[in-house]
């Protein structure tokens, strides 16, 4: 009899052993798998950047069908320095995420916002420039200030961090919200004066102004200030880290200085 218990309590010990080498095995390989991301992207020969094709002036197509832009020349850049090619793709803003998690697209490089739930959702690179979320009205509006704005229509970009913030702010309650599935369609809702103010990021907002022959105004309130990254899919650091590096690269000889000059007359990229 002390036998048989000896034997099954040896036989509890083993098992029990073994159960946990399994299980550290495991946690092992779960937490040590291979990075290819770059690889598949340097044996494909092409980076497919996913981007908001009426999104000026950081990406947009432009009467001619071409891919042009801050973000697109910076990519593009990139993209000669890694000996590959880039390759833009249109997507719908609202749905993003899925471009990249199915493997449409190898991020998503398109003046976008960072957000908690984007940092949990993606492997993001360093902020490279800022951007303030500001209201615009016609010059010739009432509005002048965000109290004015109660019982009027208010313009955002369906899927944006502006959504979020009307959303989130004590104003929203008291406005109407109008819907675009781009910020340049916002935009001309505004030109068009189918809504009284559009809540647009400062950079595209300024850029469209700048190039309007019409007054606007922007109001002295700002619903937050943000950062622009780019976006990768969860996990893809080796990816992320070669486009990061090269960018950096670009800072220091002068080459990103150059390309923000092109598009804002200034360098206002804060890569460092």
């Amino acid at each position: 009899m002390k036998n048989k218990k000896l034997i099954r309590i040896i036989a509890g010990v083993i098992a029990a052993a073994l159960f946990i080498l399994a299980c550290g095995c495991g946690a092992e390989n779960e937490t040590d798998v291979k990075d290819d991301s770059l690889q598949k992207v340097l044996d494909a020969g092409k980076l497919i950047l996913g981007f908001d094709t009426e999104f000026p002036p950081m990406g947009f197509v432009d009467e001619s069908g071409e891919s042009v832009g801050f973000d697109i020349d910076v990519a593009r850049e990139v993209c000669s320095r890694l000996g590959i090619e880039l390759v833009c793709q249109g997507i719908d803003w609202d749905t993003k995420e899925e471009y990249l998690n199915d493997g449409r697209i190898d991020c998503i490089w398109n003046g976008m916002s960072v957000t908690p739930n984007r940092a949990e959702a993606m492997t993001l690179s360093e902020p490279y420039m800022k951007n303030e979320l500001i209201f615009v009205a016609a010059g010739s509006s009432d509005v002048k200030e965000l109290k004015d704005l109660v019982g009027k229509k208010v313009g955002v970009q369906t899927g944006s961090t502006a959504q979020d913030a009307l959303e989130a702010s004590d104003i929203f309650a008291d406005v109407i919200m109008v819907e675009s599935d781009t910020q340049q369609e916002n935009v001309r809702k505004l030109f068009d004066g189918e809504v009284d103010a559009a809540l647009l990021d400062s950079v595209a907002a300024y850029y469209s102004i700048f190039s309007s022959n019409d007054k606007y105004y922007i109001l002295p309130e700002t619903l937050g200030r943000e950062e622009y990254a780019i976006g990768f899919r969860k996990g893809d650091l080796a990816l992320r880290d070669a486009v990061q590096e090269t960018i950096s690269a670009m800072k220091a000889d002068g080459t990103l200085g150059e390309i923000s000059t092109k598009w804002f007359g200034s360098d206002i990229t804060t890569v460092i």
